[in-house]
């Protein structure tokens, strides 16, 4: 079962029920690319934790759990009785090697789960460019 959350204009936040990937894991990954991205701003606020969990179907622990790690990362300011706000965040801390491993490992998988599905190496090169552009603007 697949559930999406519209928030505010375009972002919206996707979470399938079925997959292996836990729902605060799928939420935290979707709105760390709308941060990313910029679709969310410094400043923004965001839907409470029961308003997310309502709209998407989960308990309020899942989404406060999504929200309290993208807090440790720097990207929300939590406050008790307040919405949640998007931080304007420092420059990130240096990529240990164990992280940076870490993420070869799974964009290893990614791009192997791309190949097996008929994606060719030059359209798969130019997907990674055109996100790693959008990424740096």
């Amino acid at each position: 079962m697949v559930y999406t959350i519209h928030m505010a204009q375009p972002p919206r936040i996707r979470i399938d029920l079925d997959s292996p990937v836990p729902v605060y894991r799928q939420i935290m990954d979707a709105m760390r690319i709308l941060l990313v991205e910029g679709a969310l701003r410094p400043g923004n606020a965001i839907p409470s934790v029961r308003q997310l969990a309502l709209a998407l179907g989960v308990h309020f622990n899942t989404v406060g759990e999504a929200y309290r790690q993208l807090a440790e990362e720097g990207w929300l300011d939590l406050r008790h009785g307040r919405r949640a706000v998007v931080l304007a965040r420092g420059r990130p801390p240096a990529l240990s090697a164990e992280k940076t491993q870490e993420f070869r490992n799974r964009l290893r998988t990614l791009v192997a789960e791309a190949k097996a599905q008929g994606m060719n190496p030059p359209s798969l090169a130019a997907e990674l460019r055109a996100l790693a552009e959008g990424l740096s603007r």
